[in-house]
């Protein structure tokens, strides 16, 4: 008798630690996915800014600052949504290619520190994907592993999906910069 008692504390012991381990990783997966939203959250913030620099500019091109606009607005509503995120990156893109054709603009202090933290704003949203993955990678890993698969369906745990590349960023990854000066 005291030895199924001890086989059951050490199972129950067993399933307290793979369920403490695996709620741990579970938040480390939740703070990566609030990371990023905190990133797109700042880049929507960063977009106002940055349309009224380009408007003093170039206010003929009311096209381009509408769709920024609008995307803008489109992916700050609800929830972190790949494809409004795709079309604001790509509205972002034709805005800060109009210094191109403006040198004033691209000379203007206040649009290259706009533009200066919106490339920053970029890199930290890479960064926080790169640290989502290795968290989903952590935590599925961890599911998958014995003894915690024998327990972590029964126990509601369900795999994390990694981040992916939204449209707009598929296919540019892989190539080459255009620098010029």
């Amino acid at each position: 008798m005291i030895v199924i008692i001890a086989v059951l504390a050490g199972v129950a012991l067993l399933v307290i630690v793979i369920y403490n381990q695996l709620v741990a990783l579970r938040q480390n997966v939740n703070q990566g996915v609030a990371d990023i939203d905190a990133q797109l959250r700042q880049r929507h913030d960063l977009v106002p800014n940055l349309v009224s620099t380009v408007k003093g500019y170039a206010a003929h091109e009311q096209d381009t600052l509408d769709a920024v606009i609008t995307a803008r607005n489109t992916a700050a509503q609800g929830t972190m949504n790949s494809a409004d995120e795709a079309q604001l990156k790509l509205s972002l893109d034709r805005l800060l290619a109009l210094a191109e054709n403006y040198p004033d603009l691209k000379a203007n202090t206040n649009f290259q520190a706009l533009q200066g933290e919106l490339a920053n704003l970029e890199d930290k949203l890479s960064a926080a994907r790169r640290a989502l993955n290795a968290a989903v990678s952590r935590y599925n890993t961890g599911m998958e592993s014995f003894p915690a698969v024998l327990f972590a369906n029964l126990l509601g745990f369900k795999t994390a999906d990694f981040s992916r590349l939204d449209d707009s960023e598929k296919g540019v990854v892989d190539q080459v910069p255009n620098v010029s000066f």
